[in-house]
Formats: C-alpha cells, structure tokens, sequence
C-alpha cells in the first residue's frame, strides 16, 4: 500500500471503499482519570458495571478474545492490528485528546506512531469538546476545558504534524486526512483551517484534508471551509423511540430504538454538500456509562450490520467517486457498547460479518432482526411500582436542579468538594 514518496494509502482505485474504524485509546490508566473517577480506573470500570435495563438486554458487554486489556501492552496492540486485518479493516482512526498543549490518553497513541510493528494505517480524529462529569449526570461539572486561546491553531497543528509525517498515515490523493469532532466549536473556524493550511505548506508537507464530524446538528463542512463531511451515527438521529413497547426493570429515562429503523435512515440519507463519508456501527448501547438514562439499539447484531455495511459500500461504490472511504464506529467503544472487537455474546461475529459486507457476499435483502425483547409477564404493573417510578423519576429532577444550583456557587462547589469525592470513590469501590 505504500510507495516511496509517501503519497501513501487509497491513491489508486481499488474497487472496494477501504474500511477505516475509529479507536479509542482509553483503556490504560491516567494520572488525569484517578483523580476524576478514582484510582486505576480504566474504561473496563464501567463496562463491567453494566446490568440489562430489561429482559432480553444484553448487558454486560465483556471481551472474550483479548480480555480486559491495557493498551500500554505493545503486545496487545500488535494482537489487535492483525485481527482487524485479518477481517478486512483497512485503518484506524485514532481519537485525539488534545487540550491547549496538554494531551491525554496518549500513551497508546505515541508507543503506536514509535513501534515500526504496529504496521496498520492511521488517522486522527480531534476530539475538540471539554470532559464534564456527564457519565453520572453531572454535565455542569467541567473537568478540562477545551479553551481556544490565542496560540492554540498553529501549536495544535504543530502536535500533529509528527503524526502526518509518518508513512503509515491516511492520506487522499496525497494529502493528510484530519477528522475534527466538533468543528462548530471553533471560535473561527475559517481562520483556523487557514492557520493549519498555511502552516502545513510552510514546511513543506503540502495540502491538507480536512474533514468534519457531522454531528450535533452539524450537516455542513462547507461553512467552515473544510473539504469534507463525515457521518457519526447515532449522532442526528431521525427516529423516534420505541420505549412504549419495551417493559422496563425499572425507571427509564432514555431511549430505545431499532437497529433497522436508524441504519436505514442512514442508507436513505442525502446531504447538499458533494463530499461525505458513511459510517456504519456495529451496534450501539452506552448502559454502562449513562444506565437509565441510556441509548439503546435494539438488534445490534451481526447480521444487521452486516447488511448495513453491505448496502453503504453498494452506495459508496455506485457513486463512481473513487478515493472512497467507509467508516466503522468503532473497533473498541465498549462501554458504548459498541465494538468489532469479539464479545462473549457474539464472539468473531461482527467481524466476519465486516468480511462478508467486504468480499461482496450479499446474504440478506434487508435487516433480518427487527423483533422486540420477550416480555416477561410477572413484571405486570403495581400501584407502588407505579408510584416508586414516579417518585425516582422527580428525585431525579430534584437532584439535578441541586447539583446546577451548586455548579452556580463557586464556594458552596468548593466547600462540597470533599464529601462529593468521597461519596464517588466509595460508590467507584463498589
């Protein structure tokens, strides 16, 4: 795939979209989540909390062929470079953690770009948003902040400018591909593209290309001068929920939506913007940070996605627009419940039905499994469950209108400082 003047990956027309998954690099310890969220906490913290919101939810998520890895393991990595390969992955894109200079979970990240081994192509995807508390709903509680002071444009491409150099990162027709998460953000975006444009000519790297996560609303690249747009399902979801049809454990504040229902949104989805790279997901359920108040797809099983995938490289392919991309969210979101990694639910699943949507074996003419949970009888209503519902749900209100009115008051937040932390380190012991 390479070639010696570094014009390296998806130049040529391969007939085939390249298959490129996000990766998320959180799971190995940081100074940064032992104070947040305790010590040696990891993503596996959460996944392995998780417990089913209602029969027939499959909860928890727990890997089988990898285990409960950490990701500062060269070992690890390697293992996970040649599985994706082996199912037809054709790239990583790595999430960018990167906050006026400071960087976290970048451990991976950097041990990867200095590991020669690690021979799988690459990209970023800044993930450009401030970290607040909003696992367990305390969304006002800021723990970093993504600032945007004045020098950050040139000392954020400068970051990035190592990673862009290396032979092993995605580019399109030789120019560096950069995904930005959150591109409305930009105080001015138009500028910022100049600055990174400008910069990267001046020492000689060439063109960029930069390409917007089209989430929160977000359907246009074009106003903030970037060349592309990529899809980032769940995100700008169409479809309503379903969750008069499912019998709850207990109080549910979420959503709960069919698999069919959104991916087929997706494949009937038109932008007025030219260029647009899908996405597929695997499957979707984040119970295990946000519990009741959690999206969870039903149906995300492989034969789904394999015909979502399937059909979205069909289209990419009749569009006659070579250099095509395909993207996967993701290759390890666990506690999003959303992974190819192999499962103790599904095992390689997922990951041959990527092989099968890839080598153009077309098994199904549409989503298979639209069937709702069994539910279970003996779970029939009653007035104090009724009423247990109604009072959790207010409590529940209550206690966010506290802990906005505490977030108000700087010196009441200090002074509860303490007992807050105390109160999550025991609930994270748990």
């Amino acid at each position: 795939m390479y070639n010696n003047n570094n014009k390296t990956l998806f130049s040529e027309d391969l007939g085939v979209p390249r298959l490129i998954a996000f990766y998320l690099t959180q799971f190995h310890p940081t100074p940064e989540n032992d104070l947040w969220w305790g010590k040696g906490f990891t993503e596996w913290t959460n996944v392995t909390k998780a417990t089913p919101l209602f029969e027939g939810h499959r909860q928890p998520h727990l890997p089988s062929d990898f285990g409960f890895y950490d990701l500062r393991v060269r070992e690890t990595r390697r293992d996970q470079i040649a599985m994706a390969k082996q199912y037809g992955i054709d790239g990583f894109c790595y999430h960018y953690y990167w906050f006026s200079g400071k960087r976290i979970l970048n451990l991976p990240l950097d041990d990867m770009l200095a590991d020669p081994e690690s021979d799988m192509p690459f990209c970023l995807c800044w993930a450009n948003e401030s970290w607040t508390r909003r696992w367990d709903a305390a969304d006002h509680e800021v723990l970093i902040v993504q600032e945007y002071l004045p020098d950050d444009d040139l000392e954020f491409i400068r970051s990035v400018v190592p990673f862009f150099e290396d032979k092993r990162y995605i580019r399109l027709d030789g120019k560096p591909y950069l995904i930005v998460y959150r591109p409305q953000h930009l105080p001015n975006a138009r500028k910022t593209v100049e600055i990174w444009r400008d910069y990267c000519r001046s020492i000689g790297l060439g063109e960029i290309h930069l390409c917007a996560a089209l989430i929160h609303g977000n359907e246009d690249y074009v106003q903030f001068g970037f060349d592309s747009g990529v899809e980032f399902p769940p995100h700008n979801l169409r479809s309503t929920n379903i969750n008069e049809q499912i019998s709850f454990n207990d109080h549910f504040r979420g959503n709960v939506m069919q698999y069919a229902t959104i991916a087929q949104s997706y494949l009937d989805r038109t932008y007025s913007s030219a260029c647009i790279f899908k996405t597929v997901f695997p499957s979707w359920d984040n119970t295990a940070r946000t519990k009741e108040r959690a999206l969870v797809v039903l149906n995300g099983v492989p034969e789904n996605y394999e015909y979502w995938l399937a059909s979205t490289i069909d289209l990419v392919k009749q569009s006659g627009i070579n250099n095509q991309l395909v993207f996967i969210n993701a290759w390890n979101e666990w506690a999003e419940g959303c992974h190819l990694e192999p499962d103790r639910w599904f095992g390689h699943g997922f990951l041959q039905a990527t092989l099968n949507a890839k080598n153009g074996l077309r098994r199904f003419s549409l989503f298979p499994e639209v069937s709702l949970p069994h539910k279970d009888e003996s779970s029939h209503r009653t007035f104090w469950k009724d009423i247990a519902g109604v009072v959790n749900y207010h409590m529940g209100l209550k206690l966010g209108s506290l802990k906005l009115a505490v977030n108000q008051r700087p010196w009441l937040r200090l002074m509860l400082l303490p007992l807050i932390r105390m109160v999550r380190t025991f609930r994270a012991s748990l």
